[in-house]
Formats: structure tokens, C-alpha cells, sequence
């Protein structure tokens, strides 16, 4: 009988269990042991305030105590620089305090004066953004789940599992083409070694070799779910395997052993080798969330809580140091008794006694921060753009010069990316066919090179959050191309949970710097999961700005407003006007369409048609078979911060009548919000209810019958025209 020639296949890929002796111990730095040593009190005795104050109903929202697993946060990150990042979960107090105590502290702590002003200020801000008041690092808008530190490299934690993931990735991409050796840490736990973000994540600093590490804090449990019931190897860090990242386990109750693996796993990213896992196996005290241990709630035995707690990292640390004569019991209890006192007198400086609740405390009133203020920061307020130059392309009165729409595109680009070497670009194929897909990126390959025009995997959720982190890491400006608007959905955590809420979820402390680029491709048979206008969709997203243009010059002046933006600009465009003839200005392409700038694209009495992109050219084919005599206003800028309210409100208040052109599906229409604000606004000067012209409640299909007969053109708004026109009682 025949048999097949088998031959077992191997990785080639470290994966290294690693344990401190007492030899590593003994010749271990002594500065080092008490920095650690005092950090884990430190952390510890934060932690139980925060869970003091949740016990009695003081944290708004939820306190998800690290209590149990500082020892794998302080030996991972003693030693760092402030310059090296941090971001981490939605439990991440511990990360963050390690992150900020090493930065305030330069890594050494007196534990004889364990406390000076930097630290307890530090402790005092963490407390009140905690708490959600006006002194915290965002003002109280983070709190618990979102802590940010930027001069001191935490980026800031995340409240969705596994999202920081791309962004540390992104974080890593900037520092090394800045041409630093700094690294970068990803805190995250058991739950979100199973989601797509950080697996993306792997894969893309794997194949880009980013000095980024993934750290793993196994503690065994999601909410209530044990890490045996979701996977088949709770192992975590075999996870490397897959993608050729060296990777460390490490008992996380042990801090020096968790030092150890990191400075291996530091050593080889600032070395230019590329990322690495380290797993720590850890376990929280207490529940998920609260201040009550997790046998409370019948998922775990109290059996299992003493085995863990008798490994106490702050236990296994002194244990140490006292063995080696580093400090003694007394000393030990001061540095105990330092943290316990600093933490309460903070406490009680945040809190009073509750006049209307005999025997209980409340925030003190004056320490919230004020709700007039609750809009600020979401966006930019545009001063950026006061130095450049704006031109109304309508009224260009010097030379120009022939183009069609997908030449504007490319030559756009250029030019900026000549002027501004910050300007990366990155999408799947944009690096090849001379220009991606459809040419929008035409010779910048050759003449920018790899560095700067990167071709990525299939995988927007995990490279559309990477150029998220190079955004928020500031010192590059990323352009994303998602090849179909669609695809934002695989990515739409990044997209919306990440990008557009990070500068108002982190109190404004960050700039996003980030353009993404897509194509509306009704009309060419690519089908419902390819051909939707997302123009709806990200005006629901307050931190997004967009940009539509309709024609070659416009496009110039809206994409270099867009990149010279310190927000995330969506620019749509659209296949239709791609080898559309057209024309630009001869010159340098360098003006700006400023923001609140739509175009009167035909004067009229009788309805003001409001409508952008291909839409613009049909709106007005449509008026000219119709004879009905409207006002065509090109939206131009569509987010509700950027719109043309004056010419909007001018034009309606000289027609009577609205007519809102697009052309996708009902359900996810741009039109719906923007019918209802102006019933809102202009009320009183409407003759009748705002009429609209969509595609059909379907997704275009395959079919070319079905797919036109989903989709609005000319034909279509010619009946919309017609239909106003029977409401304001002219001639049908």
C-alpha cells in the first residue's frame, strides 16, 4: 500500500518558559528590587481606594480593580523610558501607574519618603479622573477605562477589548520611522487574545518588524467565563506562533520574573528585530468589576482565591528583599502605611459628608467639572488653516489646465506629499498597478517609495487602527484608503470607537491627524457589500469631518484642507466622475477649500436642491429637463461642524422648498439628519415638509436591472423636482 511522505514541520519560533531563581534575585539591582517594591504598595493602596470609594457608590460607572496583577504591569514597565508607550484595557489602573510613577520618579523611589509632590499630584489627578471631576488628566472624561498620560508614554487605556491592540501597533510604526529605539507595550488580557484587532495587530508588526510587545495578563477569567472554555490552548502566547513573534510565559505573581522576560523581549525590539509576546499569568483578587471577590458570584471557589492569594506579588517582593537584606519589616510596613496614608488623605479631599444622607459622603460639588463644557474638544477649531491659501475654484481667473478627476486625485497627493514629508499613505495595492486600483496614488510608489506609500494586508480593522496610532502619535500624517466604503464595517471599532472619539474621550489632549479616502462605486456592479455611500453613516460620528467633491478642482482644494486638518477627514469620491474630463488650476495646487464652504452651482427661485458628488451633475441635468427654476447648492463639506448653514439658510429662505439629493440606499442615507435639522431650523420659511431623492430601501444588487433600479440619477430626481413642484403648486 502506498504511503504519502510525511515530514513534520517546525515554526522556528522562540516560546520560552522563563522563571526567576534566587541567583537572579541575589544579583538583581537593589535600586531596581525597591522601585518595584514600592510601586507595588503604591498601586495596591490606590486600588483599595478605588474600591472604598465604589463600595460606596462614588465611582460612576465601573471600578475594574488590578488588584492581584501589579505585578506583571510594574515588572513590565519598571526601567522603561518616558518616551517608550504604554496602552493597555479597560482594566489598566495598574498599567498606568506604573507607566506615570517611573516617569515622575525616574525610576527611583526613597522608600524611607516614599511620597513627594510629583507623586502624590500624579496619584491625586489619576484619583479625580477616576472619579470623573474637572482635576483629572482628561477632565473627568475618561475616567476608569481611558487614562492618558502622553509625557509620560501612556497613551491611554481602552474600554474595548482588544482596541488598543492597532493603535500600540501604529504607535510603534511612528517611533521607528522617526528613527528612534523607543518600544511600545500592549497590555491586554485572556478575552482579547481571541480578537480580530490584535491578531491583525501580530501579523502587521510581524511582517513590518515594529518594536511593539503584546502583553498578555492571563488571569484566567473574562467576567465569569474560564480561559478553558474558549479556547483550546489557554497557553496564550502560543499565539507567536502564528506569526513569528518570539514570545515568553512568565509566572506574573513573580515581578522580577516578568522583568526579566521583558528586558529580553525589549532588548530584541530596540534592537530592530520586531515585535514580541509576553504572557504573565496573573489573577485578580476580586470580581470583574466592585469591590467583591469572584466566589461571591458562585464562578469561582474560595479555595482557588487563597491558593492565588498566598502568591501575593506585594508578599513575594518583601519575602525577597528581606531575605537579602534590602529592607526589613519595618521598612516594609512604612512603605505599606506611606501608600495606605497618602490615598486617604487624597480621598478625603475629594469627598465630604452628605448633607441629605445621614452617615454618607459625596463628591464635593465644586470638583465636577462644568456642563456648559460638554461639547468641547470634539474637533479641531480649524486655525490650522488660517496660513494656507483658499481659492474658490469658481473664481480662479488665471490659467488652467486639463484633468480628469482621478489625475486631480494623484497629482493632488503628490504635491502634498512633496511639501510635507509627514504624509504617509496606506491601503491595499496602493503600492502596485501603477497606482492602486484605480490610479488615485499614480507614480507615488516610485517617487516616495516604500517608507511613505505602504501596501498592506487585507485586514482594515487592524491597519486602518494602526494608522490611527500613527495619527495620535503625531509626528506623521497617514492617508488610508479603504478600497470600498463597506469595508469600514470590518474596521468600524477603530473607526469610530477609536479614531473619531480619541481627541473628545481623552479630553483634547490629542490631535488625529488622519485622512481616509474611499470610492462610492454605484453603478459598476460590485453588489451590497461594496457599493454604499458611507456619507450617513460617519455624519452620525460627531469627531469626523467630510468632504465630497464633485468635480477636479474642487477635489484639490477639499483634499488639502483635509490633510492640513488636525481631525480625521473622511474623502469621498466617486467612480462615475474618476475619467470624468475636466480641469485644475495651472500651478501648484496648494489652496484650501475652507470648511463651511458650499457652492451655488445654479441660482434659482422656485427650490433649493442640496446635494454633492456625482448627484450635483444629475440634480442639474434633471433642472434643465424639468424647467423648474432651482437653486443647486454643492454641500461640498457634510459633517455637521462643517456645513454651509449661511448659503443653505439664504437659499431656503429664498425658494420656500428643499430637495435633498443622493444617491444610495434609504436606510443608511446622509439626507434623513439633514431633513430633520433644517425642519428644525428653518421651520418657518418652508412651505412644505423637506422632500428627499434616495436610491430604494435595498443595497444595490448584482443584477445591472436591479442594481439601477436601486440607485438614484437624473431620472430620479427629475420625479423629486416634479413632486416639489406639485407642493408649492406650480405646473406638473
Amino acid at each position: 500500500m502506498a504511503m504519502p511522505k510525511r515530514r513534520k514541520l517546525q515554526t522556528g519560533v522562540d516560546w520560552i518558559q522563563l522563571e526567576s531563581t534566587a541567583a537572579d534575585w541575589k544579583t538583581a539591582d537593589a535600586d531596581l528590587l525597591t522601585n518595584i517594591l514600592g510601586q507595588l504598595h503604591l498601586i495596591r493602596a490606590f486600588e483599595e481606594t478605588v474600591l472604598d470609594l465604589a463600595g460606596e457608590g462614588l465611582v460612576h460607572g465601573p471600578a475594574h480593580s488590578s488588584v492581584g496583577q501589579e505585578g506583571g504591569a510594574v515588572g513590565s514597565i519598571v526601567g522603561l523610558r518616558s518616551s517608550d508607550a504604554v496602552n493597555g484595557s479597560h482594566r489598566g489602573h495598574h498599567q498606568f501607574l506604573a507607566k506615570a510613577i517611573e516617569h515622575v520618579t525616574g525610576g527611583k523611589l526613597n522608600l524611607e519618603s516614599l511620597i513627594d509632590e510629583s507623586l502624590e499630584a500624579l496619584l491625586k489627578r489619576t484619583l479625580a479622573e477616576i472619579l470623573g471631576l474637572a482635576q483629572g488628566f482628561s477632565g473627568g472624561r475618561g475616567g476608569s477605562m481611558h487614562l492618558q498620560r502622553l509625557e509620560a508614554g501612556a497613551l491611554g487605556t481602552n474600554a474595548i477589548v482588544g482596541g488598543g491592540a492597532p493603535i500600540a501597533a501604529g504607535n510603534a510604526w511612528a517611533q521607528k520611522h522617526a528613527g528612534t529605539d523607543d518600544v511600545s507595550i500592549n497590555y491586554f488580557g485572556d478575552g482579547a487574545s481571541q480578537i480580530g484587532s490584535v491578531l491583525e495587530s501580530m501579523n502587521l508588526a510581524a511582517a513590518w518588524k515594529l518594536p511593539v510587545a503584546y502583553f498578555i495578563e492571563n488571569n484566567l477569567y473574562a467576567v465569569s467565563t474560564h480561559a478553558a472554555e474558549v479556547t483550546a490552548d489557554p497557553r496564550f502566547s502560543v499565539r507567536g506562533q502564528g506569526f513569528a513573534i518570539p514570545s515568553w510565559r512568565v509566572d506574573g505573581m513573580d515581578p522580577l520574573a516578568v522583568h526579566l522576560a521583558m528586558s529580553e523581549a525589549v532588548e530584541r525590539m530596540r534592537s530592530g528585530e520586531g515585535p514580541a509576546i509576553v504572557e504573565a499569568e496573573v489573577y485578580r483578587f476580586f470580581h470583574q468589576n466592585g469591590p467583591y471577590p469572584g466566589s461571591a458570584f458562585g464562578y469561582r471557589s474560595k479555595e482557588e482565591e487563597g491558593q492565588w492569594r498566598a502568591r501575593d506579588p506585594l508578599e513575594r517582593t518583601a519575602t525577597e528583599l528581606l531575605k537579602l537584606g534590602i529592607v526589613d519589616e519595618a521598612l516594609v510596613e512604612g512603605v505599606r502605611d506611606q501608600s495606605k496614608t497618602v490615598m486617604a488623605a487624597i480621598a478625603d479631599v475629594m469627598v465630604e459628608a452628605d448633607p441629605e444622607r445621614e452617615g454618607r459622603r459625596r463628591i464635593r460639588p465644586e470638583l465636577w467639572p462644568d456642563p456648559a463644557a460638554v461639547d468641547n474638544g470634539i474637533r479641531s477649531d480649524g486655525t490650522e488653516l488660517d496660513v494656507l491659501t483658499v481659492v474658490e475654484p469658481a473664481n480662479h481667473d488665471g490659467a488652467w489646465r486639463d484633468a480628469t478627476f482621478i489625475e486631480a486625485v494623484a497629482s493632488t497627493m503628490d504635491r502634498r506629499m512633496e511639501q510635507d514629508e509627514r504624509i504617509v499613505v496606506l491601503g491595499e495595492d496602493v503600492h502596485r498597478l501603477n497606482g492602486g486600483t484605480n490610479g488615485a496614488t499614480k507614480g507615488l510608489f516610485k517617487k516616495y517609495g516604500a517608507d511613505r506609500v505602504i501596501g498592506t494586508p487585507i485586514s482594515e480593522n487592524g491597519f486602518f487602527g494602526l494608522a490611527g496610532g500613527v495619527a495620535l502619535d503625531g509626528r506623521f500624517r497617514p492617508v488610508v484608503e479603504f478600497m470600498y466604503p463597506d469595508f469600514m464595517w470590518v474596521a468600524a471599532d477603530q473607526v469610530f470607537n477609536q479614531v473619531g472619539k480619541a481627541r473628545h474621550m481623552f479630553g483634547d489632549n490629542n490631535t488625529v491627524p488622519l485622512v481616509l479616502r474611499t470610492k462610492v462605486s454605484m453603478g459598476s456592479g460590485y453588489g451590497s457589500q461594496h457599493l454604499m455611500d458611507p456619507a450617513g453613516i460617519f455624519a452620525t460620528q460627531a469627531g469626523w469631518r467630510i468632504v465630497a467633491p464633485s468635480n477636479a478642482a474642487d477635489y484639490v482644494g477639499l483634499m488639502n484642507a483635509a490633510l492640513a486638518l488636525d481631525d480625521p477627514v473622511l474623502v469621498i469620491e466617486h467612480v462615475d466622475l474618476y475619467g470624468t474630463k475636466d480641469r485644475i488650476p495651472d500651478g501648484d495646487l496648494d489652496y484650501v477649500i475652507l470648511p463651511g464652504s458650499a457652492a451655488v452651482r445654479r441660482d434659482g427661485s422656485d427650490v433649493t436642491v442640496l446635494t454633492y458628488l456625482s448627484m450635483v451633475g444629475h440634480s442639474l441635468e434633471a433642472v434643465e429637463q424639468t424647467g423648474i427654476d432651482a437653486e443647486v447648492v454643492d454641500l461640498r463639506w457634510l459633517d455637521r461642524a462643517s456645513l454651509d448653514w449661511d448659503t443653505i439658510g439664504e437659499s431656503i429662505k429664498k425658494t420656500n422648498n428643499v430637495l435633498i439629493v443622493e444617491q444610495g440606499s434609504r436606510g443608511p442615507s446622509y439626507g434623513g439628519w439633514l431633513a430633520d435639522e433644517i425642519q428644525r431650523r428653518y421651520f418657518d420659511w418652508l412651505d412644505q415638509p423637506v422632500q428627499r431623492v434616495t436610491g430604494r430601501e435595498a443595497s444595490p444588487s448584482i443584477s445591472k436591472v436591479l442594481e439601477r433600479a436601486a440607485i438614484a440619477r437624473t431620472e430620479e430626481v427629475v420625479k423629486g423636482l416634479e413632486l416639489v413642484r406639485v407642493g408649492f403648486g406650480g405646473q406638473s
